[in-house]
């Protein structure tokens, strides 16, 4: 039978048994105090001192970021404008499993073609933003126009030249009405 005391039994003391040996403890040189644990800095923390002066994302980070969320919510809505379509496109006599399998491929097939549109919107939007930023060394709300503008044109520019100039004006009132609506909500929404 095992000794009571190495396992913790009713006599033992939980820290030195009889013999002298001390039982080992893994918290014991763990004195951590809680108030150091959350005390957490207030600003970011950078590595190199330059990037801290930075007040915009750079090309690259532009890049992705405008790309990867115009990916994803032209998914998201393509998505959802597939499942529409699959649930208006049933018929009386179609399965569960039909019905689910038709869902899934409208769902996929939409979001698919949306999420790519959008993403590519979003690729070259991010790509004449930098550039403008790169060529005038301003950042303002007239880089966002124009990269809107050239957008739109370039986007549509395999249509003809009415629709890429439609579709430019499309974009940079759109991209004006963002700005325009971002400054509003500064001024007045409290946050």
């Amino acid at each position: 039978m095992a000794d009571p005391r190495t396992y913790g039994g009713d006599n033992a003391d939980r820290s030195q048994d009889s013999s002298g040996r001390r039982l080992y403890n893994p918290y014991h040189d763990l004195q951590i105090p809680h108030r150091t644990l959350y005390d957490l800095p207030t600003s970011p923390e950078f590595l190199f001192q330059e990037e801290s002066l930075a007040e915009r994302r750079s090309w690259g980070e532009n890049l992705t970021y405008y790309t990867g969320i115009g990916y994803l919510a032209g998914s998201a809505s393509g998505a959802a404008l597939g499942l529409r379509h699959a649930l208006r496109s049933t018929e009386p006599g179609d399965t569960t499993k039909i019905r689910i399998n038709r869902i899934l491929n409208s769902c996929g097939q939409d979001g698919r073609r949306i999420g790519n549109r959008v993403g590519v919107i979003g690729l070259l939007y991010a790509g004449l933003e930098s550039g403008m930023v790169a060529a005038r060394d301003k950042d303002d709300w007239v880089n966002s126009v124009v990269a809107g503008l050239g957008t739109g044109a370039l986007f549509k520019a395999a249509n003809g030249p009415r629709s890429a100039a439609v579709a430019g004006a499309i974009g940079g009132l759109m991209v004006g009405a963002a700005v325009a609506g971002k400054q509003v909500m500064k001024r007045y929404v409290p946050i």
